[in-house]
């Protein structure tokens, strides 16, 4: 049986859909996504997960801090973030960016440094 979702309804805020392997997966697969959209100067804070990430920009440009680097990134890029480093991105355009990641886990691990971000 095909596993078959509307980015909608996946939605976990006004700017952030979540797919998470364990809760929707049918057959049940180890992986999730996030979809981010993010308004001009804005996106999600510095946290850290203990297995990598994988980014695909879809609509920039962002600002990427990966640990002490900082990268500016355009969409059509894909990056990877190794674990267990500090990352996050700002929407430095002047109109809504969209960024895909990929967790290879059902379930989220994510630490938080900067304080959770509003929903």
């Amino acid at each position: 049986m095909t596993d078959l979702h509307r980015i909608d309804a996946l939605a976990m805020s006004p700017t952030a859909f979540l797919y998470e392997g364990h809760v929707h997966g049918e057959p049940l697969v180890d992986a999730s996504l996030f979809v981010t959209t993010s308004p001009p100067g804005r996106g999600p804070g510095l946290h850290v997960h203990p297995y990598p990430e994988l980014f695909l920009v879809e609509e920039g440009p962002v600002r990427f801090r990966i640990g002490e680097e900082v990268l500016d990134v355009s969409a059509g890029h894909v990056l990877v973030v190794p674990a267990g480093t500090q990352h996050g991105f700002t929407n430095t355009g002047s109109s809504p960016s969209r960024v895909l990641s990929v967790h290879p886990r059902g379930r989220i691990e994510q630490t938080w440094l900067e304080g959770e971000p509003e929903s």
